[in-house]
């Protein structure tokens, strides 16, 4: 009886779960987190349908992973603690008239009351957005300054969803950056 030869592909534990993730992030992207089984993921990654639990726990885990590597509103917050509000409101008026970059973020502007993922979101808008901006802020109250301009901006993105992109005027600027100067003083 002839064994039957097959060349197996070397086990990488780090290029397997790299796939897996870029699998995931690319589904993610074209499909939204709610369409996108792991099966879909293992497959397309060339993985076993185990592999996700064991290196992720789980989809929402995955996800997480993914969200790690988007970008955040961190380049905006470097530079002087005088210039943020204008920073802030230059990239308010910006997600004014267009979508985020990331299509995982605009899938997770969508998602942010998913039950499997709200606790993902949570975090990420703690660790990307409202522990940075907080950091900038001297004072009392440094928190709820920077949750309330942190609301600001996640609410540009509804509105944007709502009412449809707006091309922000240097007027619209202006009044952002006078909006997020009293959030932040």
């Amino acid at each position: 009886m002839d064994a039957q030869v097959t060349e197996a592909r070397p086990r990488d534990r780090a290029a397997t779960r790299q796939r897996l993730l870029t699998a995931a992030r690319r589904l993610f992207s074209e499909h939204g987190y709610e369409q996108v089984t792991v099966r879909m993921i293992a497959s397309a990654a060339d993985a076993n349908i185990a592999l996700v639990g064991r290196y992720f726990g789980s989809k929402a885990g995955l996800f997480g992973e993914v969200l790690a590597g988007e970008p955040s509103v961190a380049a905006v917050l470097g530079g002087d603690a005088d210039g943020l509000p204008r920073r802030l409101a230059e990239h308010a008026a910006k997600r004014m008239h267009t979508d985020p970059e990331s299509a995982i973020l605009r899938s997770l502007e969508r998602l942010a009351g998913d039950p499997e993922i709200q606790e993902l979101v949570r975090e990420r808008m703690q660790y990307a957005v409202l522990d940075p901006i907080a950091g900038q802020l001297d004072g009392g109250d440094a928190v709820a300054r920077a949750r309330l301009a942190t609301a600001v901006l996640v609410g540009i993105g509804a509105m944007r969803r709502t009412l449809g992109p707006e091309v922000p005027t240097d007027a619209d600027v202006d009044r952002l950056t006078a909006i997020f100067t009293a959030c932040l003083r």
